[in-house]
């Protein structure tokens, strides 16, 4: 089982391509993002990127690259979500746009959150750190870092993020609804994870600094 674990982990390093994750941020202007993330991206995401709604990502102190992948992906059909793809194509965003954005939000200082519930978050905690070696779920920290800061331009930051929103995104990794994962990483996580992993494990992150 720990071979299985391993062999998750391992695919998710080597099928992501971190090459093109860099290219896609490395040239990004956060100056010149400012009206945008202002204008386009306030009402759900806040202007600073630190979003009140649960169900609204933060994005402040997210990857650069990560961010810019996201909008990419939303742009080209890879990732759906009928909010984001409408506000994407009628913002007319640009290659530029997506990666001055990305840079902008990375730039920005991610408000802490807390968790609600402690016995949730302590069994999150759990997984979070160690996995489950019964089910093949890996530790989340293997890709994701010990405080949930993530691997900028691979994994995502998750500390401090609305464990709402981390929940759904589980929740459609493991229905399929969601597939931009490299290699079908997170698919194949989520899928070996219970309702209640899930929800344990979003609760925790969300109280990470």
């Amino acid at each position: 089982m720990k071979k299985t674990m391993a062999f998750v982990v391992l695919t998710a390093l080597t099928t992501f391509s971190l090459a093109h994750a860099e290219d896609t941020a490395s040239k990004g202007d956060p100056a010149k993002a400012q009206q945008l993330a202002s204008t386009v991206c306030a009402a759900c995401h806040g202007a600073d990127g630190n979003s009140t709604a649960p169900d609204k990502p933060k994005l402040a102190g997210q990857g650069a690259a990560y961010i810019t992948k996201q909008l990419m992906d939303f742009k080209s059909g890879k990732r759906t979500n009928p909010i984001m793809q409408g506000i994407v194509a009628s913002s007319n965003l640009t290659d530029d746009d997506m990666k001055n954005l990305g840079a902008y939000f990375s730039e920005q200082i991610t408000k802490p959150g807390a968790a609600k519930d402690k016995d949730l978050a302590e069994a999150g905690e759990k997984i979070f750190k160690g996995g489950d070696a019964a089910s093949g779920v890996p530790a989340c920290m293997a890709c994701h870092g010990p405080t949930g800061a993530g691997i900028p331009a691979e994994f995502p930051r998750l500390a401090g993020q609305h464990s709402e929103y981390v929940y759904t995104q589980l929740n459609n990794f493991r229905l399929g609804q969601r597939a931009n994962d490299g290699g079908k990483m997170m698919r194949t996580i989520a899928a070996r994870m219970t309702d209640q992993e899930m929800k344990a494990v979003a609760e925790y992150v969300s109280g990470l600094q």
